[in-house]
């Protein structure tokens, strides 16, 4: 067995075995809200970016993290990191214009990883359940994402404004993070690609890898707009206050 491959028996129990990082991508402008910066708007009394980072610090599975800022915010994040103690954040850096020049230099700070999990720090609603399992399906191809099913009929539309085609609803999924990579597919696929990408699953595929998709949560809800931070902190209370069961 290569040192980088995680078994198919028990793989919950085995991730451990392997070295893996983290890289929380938090270095946004929140251009859709309304003044505020969302990872350090307090949600559930902490900063949004906390609930992630706690999850990571708690989790069995990660042995690293670092966090990706905008350059405006690395003292404040620092700060932050000052007063959590959280042990396995290893460093914060400072992104670039691009979220994958980000997700770059959170790679390249991090040392000694066979497998990386790249998450946005905007999802605040991270569960240890949701990186095991991506950490389990990753095996098969050395790329996974968590999405869900989509419950609305999608349009793709043209610029005039006119419906071009319905895809099959059945076939729609919508990608969340966290999204886990074995580090030479990732490293490579940053390293190799020019163009501009949403997300660290569409340049593994642009190279010509295979993406395993899994459940995610419903609540594993991204913030956008200001209207979205009462919905996470229901859902954030519940969890610290221990009547929340992971969604998958």
């Amino acid at each position: 067995m290569s040192e980088s491959a995680i078994p198919n028996h028990g793989a919950r129990r085995r991730v451990g075995a392997v070295r893996v990082g983290a890289v929380i991508v938090a270095a946004g402008q929140s251009t859709r809200m309304a003044g505020l910066d969302k990872v350090f708007t307090h949600v559930a009394g902490l900063p949004l970016i906390a609930h992630s980072l706690n999850v990571l610090e708690a989790s069995d599975a990660v042995h690293e993290a670092v966090l990706v800022l905008s350059d405006s915010r690395l003292d404040e994040g620092r700060a932050l990191v000052q007063q959590h103690h959280w042990r396995k954040l290893v460093a914060v850096c400072a992104g670039g214009e691009r979220r994958q020049d980000s997700v770059l230099a959170g790679l390249q700070a991090l040392k000694g990883c066979s497998w990386i999990i790249v998450h946005d720090g905007a999802r605040p609603c991270l569960t240890p359940d949701l990186i095991a399992l991506g950490l389990e399906e990753a095996q098969e191809t050395g790329a996974a994402v968590a999405a869900v099913p989509s419950k609305d009929t999608i349009k793709v539309v043209g610029e005039s404004g006119i419906v071009e085609s319905t895809p099959e609803r059945s076939k729609l999924w919508a990608v969340q993070t966290p999204q886990t990579f074995r580090y030479d597919i990732l490293i490579s696929a940053h390293r190799s690609l020019q163009g501009d990408f949403t997300d660290d699953a569409a340049m593994v595929e642009a190279m010509g890898g295979r993406v395993k998709v899994h459940l995610g949560s419903y609540d594993n809800l991204k913030v956008t707009t200001p209207e979205d931070l009462p919905i996470v902190e229901q859902w954030l209370t519940k969890r610290m206050a221990g009547t929340v069961v992971a969604n998958l």
